[in-house]
């Protein structure tokens, strides 16, 4: 390329840079749009290189929204947010165009990557917060690259580490960022760094050397979507097609029937960007803050301890994920449909949950599935994050969380697990060689072939059912329609076919009992395979998770290492399903005004269904429950809100300390009253009494000598020691008596906002009253 040339491209890349940044208009970005077009058919791959450096990023700014100076909140002035507020569906098509997968500037980057003449450094402040953190404390980042796909090859030496990415994982790295930039902005809590002054995205932007190559062929056109909605919602639906076909991957390689035209470079490179993409929708959004974001064994197998736990713990997901994510597993999901598992071995999915743990496969290690898209691969890579997703929404969102909130987490569980009711009408635009599976995949029932999903899957059928109902009975009493509703679509799940409840008792039955020998059960005993595999993700996926301190729940201390949702006993899913049926009913009378037959009818209806889940033994009204039984459980999930309520003999099956904060409380100075407790509670022994149960032996007493004459008077320092060894005496006994009696130090009633009122009130008034003394005077 000559320099005039090279000078003149540079220029008109830095011309179409400002021509893109003062885009704020439909009319103006229909206008940039054109002219990046046409800028890209003009010049060649190996011609775009200044584009990619200079306009590029700018690009990027303005779809998204991002402000060079803080971009890590759009500033609703990007292209998606303007179209979105202007309802302009035409120049919203034009935009959807040129960013299509198939459009003149992904087939332009698709050419240059072929080159590799343009690199990119990704900031490490967007990176999902468990890669952040770790990058940061740079111990583990030497096998990052080794423990996540997702920067294998990618991660690179440096101090800092820096994450070097190609155009198109540049740009889907920007892209998956958008949502979670948008939900963090929403009065999220959030984990970030500050932001250098001088972020520019044009600065991350190096010119790697260049490698001589042909580049590809563009693609052909895609047809337009004549979806009308969110923009970007359409995009995304784009790029799952196009880059995770819901067919075989393999079926995408070109002379793939012929072994002499047959290139292994091009399948590798389908494969590698299907899994990129993949694996960057997990982190960025399923994944992101958690604080245990990959397999136990797979990091104890490296060595590996992240430090994580005490930053990120108690956090919940990023709010307004759950659309996105939603659309994301629904599309994995269809393609179980594609590929059929009517005749599929049942263990491929059994071997895909339990591989490596975090769903991590390497291309080599992907003979063991029949192919890329095949039900075992995508299945391992999303089952543990969605389930850990989804269970840290249900344990660690704030009591004041609108349930409406949650609902789009609660319907991405539901819709998991129920992948044979997915309608490819969803998605209309699939590729050839998917349109004709199309008509004969129609959404029906749970049947027998499902079996292999069910199982590998085990844990969101039962163990998570009693994390919602935990869930449940902590909201009731913000909206018990809500509530009511969720659960009727829980359970209407788990009683949808008689197929399926056999299944999920059987396992449960299996997963509680010992093979017998000879045993006649032939069914129970071929499940008997299946429990180390459940009980190894039982460990694994809820690792760290302590519902205890999320919530003072009432699940059993070492709820993590059981199953009870058939359970008989208080703590088990039969008995409290039907106490929040209980509660739903009395919540319901107490502030319906309105359709008050229409929601007990629902309430009843759930009755009914737990019925079928639990083969009829259910109480279906207040009068089959013992008052006892109903007085002490309705202390148990009474909701801690001001009003007139009783706070005494309130029994927790955690830790009555921990419990959530509540609307009478005064949130940080119960939060530190009950660090204070705590401190002194282990100061003190007063944390496990039962270890200093006999301390009769080791009690002092004071002696005091008598001297000889009754009549002795003894000085100032005698009389010292006698009232310090009273006052020690004084401490002792009391130490032993809470020991004995199992009583501890609590502050926290101090952070009532009552008490903490009449403090106020009464140093308000010892001030005033100083103050008018001190004028008389």
């Amino acid at each position: 390329m000559s320099h005039s040339y090279a000078t003149d491209a540079q220029t008109k890349s830095a011309d179409l840079a400002a021509t893109i940044v003062i885009s704020s208009t439909p009319e103006q970005i229909a206008t940039a749009c054109a002219s990046v077009e046409s800028f890209l058919h003009r010049h060649s791959p190996d011609q775009s290189r200044w584009f990619f450096s200079i306009t590029f990023p700018t690009l990027i700014c303005k779809i998204f929204g991002f402000d060079e100076q803080k971009p890590q909140n759009p500033n609703g002035n990007g292209w998606i947010d303007i179209l979105a507020s202007a309802n302009d569906t035409e120049i919203s098509c034009k935009v959807f165009d040129l960013l299509s997968p198939t459009g003149v500037l992904m087939s332009s980057v698709t050419a240059v990557d072929r080159l590799s003449l343009v690199k990119y450094v990704f900031p490490i402040e967007r990176l999902p917060e468990w890669v952040r953190l770790t990058l940061q404390n740079g111990r583990e980042c030497g096998v990052l690259s080794d423990l996540c796909p997702l920067f294998k090859g990618r991660l690179k030496d440096g101090v800092p580490f820096q994450v070097q990415l190609n155009i198109l994982e540049y740009y889907l790295f920007w892209f998956a960022y958008y949502p979670v930039c948008k939900g963090s902005s929403d009065n999220h809590i959030t984990v970030r760094t500050s932001v250098s002054k001088r972020f520019r995205l044009e600065n991350w932007a190096y010119k790697s050397i260049p490698v001589f190559g042909s580049a590809s062929k563009p693609r052909g056109n895609e047809q337009k979507n004549s979806d009308n909605g969110n923009l970007y919602i359409r995009l995304l639906c784009a790029y799952l097609r196009f880059f995770v076909p819901l067919g075989d991957l393999n079926a995408h390689s070109p002379y793939r029937s012929s072994l002499l035209h047959y290139s292994s470079s091009y399948n590798s490179f389908v494969l590698e960007n299907a899994e990129f993409f993949v694996h960057t929708l997990i982190h960025f959004w399923i994944v992101d803050n958690d604080f245990s974001p990959l397999s136990v064994k797979l990091c104890k197998s490296y060595g590996v301890v992240l430090p994580l736990r005490s930053i990120l713990a108690e956090l919940p997901p990023t709010d307004v994920l759950g659309e996105v994510a939603n659309v994301f597993v629904k599309y994995l999901n269809s393609s179980l449909l594609l590929n059929g598992v009517e005749g599929c071995d049942q263990m491929e999915l059994i071997k895909a949950a339990t591989w490596k743990g975090a769903g991590s496969v390497e291309l080599k290690s992907r003979e063991m599935f029949s192919s890329i898209g095949s039900i075992g691969y995508w299945n391992s890579c999303i089952q543990r994050p969605l389930y850990r997703y989804i269970l840290r929404t249900f344990l660690f969102s704030p009591v004041d969380t609108p349930v409406k909130n949650v609902s789009q987490v609660f319907s991405l569980w539901v819709n998991y697990m129920e992948p044979w009711a997915v309608s490819l009408d969803e998605f209309p635009e699939l590729d050839a060689n998917t349109v004709n599976m199309k008509r004969d995949c129609k959404p029906h029932e749970y049947s027998s072939s499902w079996q292999g999903f069910v199982l590998s899957n085990y844990l969101f059928y039962s163990s998570l059912v009693m994390h919602f109902i935990g869930f449940a009975h902590k909201f009731i009493h913000t909206d018990p329609e809500v509530i009511v509703q969720m659960l009727s679509k829980v359970i209407n799940v788990l009683t949808s076919s008689r197929e399926l409840v056999d299944l999920i008792k059987n396992v449960d039955i299996v997963f509680h009992s010992v093979p017998a020998a000879g045993s006649s059960k032939s069914m129970l005993n071929t499940l008997y395979r299946f429990v180390p595999s459940i009980r190894e993700q039982l460990q694994d996926w809820e690792d760290g998770l302590s519902e205890t301190d999320a919530d003072g729940s009432f699940l059993h201390e070492n709820w993590n290492k059981d199953l009870k949702l058939f359970s008989t006993s208080e703590d088990g899913g039969q008995q409290l399903l039907q106490l929040l049926a209980l509660r739903a009913e009395s919540e319901l009378q107490v502030i319906s005004n309105e359709n008050i037959s229409n929601k007990l009818q629902l309430v009843k209806s759930v009755k009914a269904q737990m019925g079928c889940l639990f083969s009829g033994n259910v109480i279906t009204s207040y009068s089959q429950c013992k008052q006892s039984e109903k007085e002490k459980h309705r202390e148990i999930f009474r909701p801690r809100t001001g009003g007139n309520r009783q706070t005494t003999d309130i029994r927790y099956r955690g830790d009555w300390m921990k419990r959530p904060i509540s609307g009478d409380e005064v949130a940080w100075l119960a939060t530190l009253l009950v660090k204070l407790s705590g401190w002194l509670n282990e100061i003190l022994g007063l944390n496990h009494p039962w270890e200093n149960g006999s301390t009769s032996s080791s009690t002092t007493y004071v002696v005091v000598s008598g001297g000889g004459g009754g009549g002795d008077v003894y000085g100032v320092k005698d009389t010292m020691r006698l009232v310090v060894g009273g006052v020690m005496t004084f401490y002792r006994e009391a130490v032993k008596f809470m020991r004995e009696h199992g009583m501890r130090v609590n502050l926290r009633m101090l952070a009532s906002k009552k008490v903490v009122t009449v403090l106020l009130i009464a140093l308000a008034f010892t001030l005033l009253k100083r103050m008018f003394s001190n004028l008389l005077c």
